[in-house]
């Protein structure tokens, strides 16, 4: 016969083993989903616009609908805002206004009012008169499986000409 330590190792196996099986179906579940999930975000006034660094402070509205980002399989969604804008220097600059940890699909449909809660600033005098986009960016965290992330690119937002 066998002992009590053979017969405890090979049920353990067999679990984690299952459990292993049971895990790679529900992230591979997850590749049939498709979400599409909309966004808008209108920039209601230009706060500041300070000559120091060229600083800017503005008051959003951040309307989204981020439902379908959630399956069963869902632990949260974190989202964040940033302007991306383009210098001489480089071509590509990514500033973070906004973020958010969603924790269920009920709380995925929401309407914000904010001002950024990060400074907007450039380093040296390029944001005058500079258009930018806005874009809301979002990544998955599932409960088992790999992290998704995407964005949705909200374009046509131009700077002042003038410091305010």
């Amino acid at each position: 016969m066998h002992s009590f330590g053979y017969r405890a190792n090979a049920l353990l196996t067999l679990s984690v083993t299952i459990l292993a099986i049971i895990c790679g179906i529900a992230s591979f579940s997850d590749t049939f989903n498709s979400p599409s999930p909309s966004a808008s975000i209108q920039v209601l006034n230009v706060n500041r616009f300070q000559k120091l660094d060229d600083e800017v402070s503005l008051t959003l509205n951040i309307t989204a609908d981020l439902q379908s980002l959630f399956t069963w399989n869902t632990k949260q969604v974190f989202v964040f805002v940033a302007a991306e804008y383009e210098t001489l220097k480089n071509s590509l600059n990514q500033v973070s206004l906004w973020d958010g940890i969603i924790p269920s699909q009920e709380h995925a449909k929401f309407w914000i009012r904010t001002t950024n809660k990060y400074r907007f600033t450039d380093q040296g005098s390029n944001l005058r008169g500079k258009e930018f986009n806005l874009t809301l960016h979002w990544h998955v965290m599932p409960k088992t499986g790999k992290m998704i992330a995407d964005k949705i690119v909200l374009t046509g937002y131009v700077l002042p000409q003038e410091y305010r």
